[in-house]
């Protein structure tokens, strides 16, 4: 008996409806070996495994990979969006107010929404989106 091998991320793009390509496999793959990336730092992620690859091209591949849920954005206020590839579950982010670093925060209560509106205004609520905000070790220390 042996373990199944998970799944290749051309079989990932193919499963989520997707066409294989060279730069949507070079971008999954520079999400999910980055941290919370913008959009240059994956570009340039990009053209380091494959070589030349427009900005057009990468926002496209950000949008398909997003939309098929192979990708999550956030986007803290007043930072440009970031790209993470962790998916399917129900974590948070806390932000440095100094330096803007981002981290995953696992949920308290772990399903969705793990928070209650006091007033839902008649919507079924499937997700709550939380950041926290502080100042991270190093720049606490370095103060």
């Amino acid at each position: 008996m042996t373990a199944s091998q998970p799944p290749t991320i051309a079989e990932e793009l193919r499963g989520a409806g997707l066409r294989v390509t060279a730069a949507r496999v070079a971008l999954l793959e520079t999400v999910r070996n980055g941290d919370h990336l913008g959009v240059e730092a994956l570009t340039s992620g990009v053209r380091d495994r494959i070589g030349q690859v427009s900005l057009q091209a990468v926002y496209e591949g950000l949008h398909a990979l997003t939309t098929a849920g192979l990708v999550r954005r956030i986007e803290p206020p007043g930072s440009p969006a970031l790209f993470e590839g962790r998916v399917g579950d129900n974590h948070h982010h806390i932000v440095c107010r100094s330096c803007g670093v981002v981290a995953d925060v696992d949920c308290a209560i772990g399903e969705a929404p793990c928070l209650t509106a006091s007033n839902d205004h008649g919507f079924v609520i499937d997700e709550a989106e939380v950041i926290y905000w502080g100042v991270c070790l190093n720049c606490s220390t370095a103060s």
